[in-house]
C-alpha cells in the first residue's frame, strides 16, 4: 500500500511539472530563436499589458488567443501563471501574459511581429 501512495504522488507531482513543459517550446524561425506554443505556433508579447495582468479581452482576445494555462498549472523559471478576469488563467512570461496570433495560420509563421507597433514575438535567449 505504502508502494502504490508513494508511486501515486510522483505521478502526481510529474504530471503538474508536465503541465508547464508541455506549453511551450523554444524554435528557430529565419535564424532567431523564439517561444511558441506546443503545437510550433509563435507566441507574442502586448506593449499594453502590465507585469502580471493582461488587458486582452474580447475582440482582442479573439485575434490574440492567450497560450491558456491548465487549473492546476505551476510556475517554472521566468514562466508564470497569472488569472484573467473571466475567470481563465494563462501564461506569462516574465511577467508578461503570451498570446498567439490568428493569422499565424502554420508553426513558423510571425505573421504578428510588429501588428499596430505593440505586438512583438517572444524571444528566447
Amino acid at each position: 500500500m505504502k508502494t502504490i501512495t508513494i508511486g501515486l504522488a510522483a505521478l502526481l507531482l510529474s504530471t503538474a511539472a508536465s503541465f508547464a513543459a508541455d506549453a511551450w517550446k523554444k524554435a528557430e524561425v529565419n535564424g532567431t530563436k523564439i517561444y511558441t506554443d506546443a503545437k510550433g505556433m509563435t507566441l507574442y508579447t502586448y506593449d499594453k499589458d502590465a507585469k502580471g495582468k493582461t488587458t486582452c479581452y474580447d475582440k482582442c482576445a479573439a485575434n490574440w488567443p492567450p497560450l491558456k494555462a491548465a487549473a492546476g498549472a505551476k510556475a517554472d523559471d521566468e514562466w508564470s501563471v497569472i488569472d484573467r478576469t473571466d475567470g481563465t488563467k494563462m501564461w506569462a512570461y516574465d511577467g508578461k501574459p503570451v498570446y498567439t496570433f490568428t493569422k499565424d495560420k502554420k508553426a513558423g509563421d510571425v505573421n504578428g511581429e510588429g501588428v499596430a507597433g505593440v505586438w512583438h514575438m517572444l524571444k528566447a535567449d
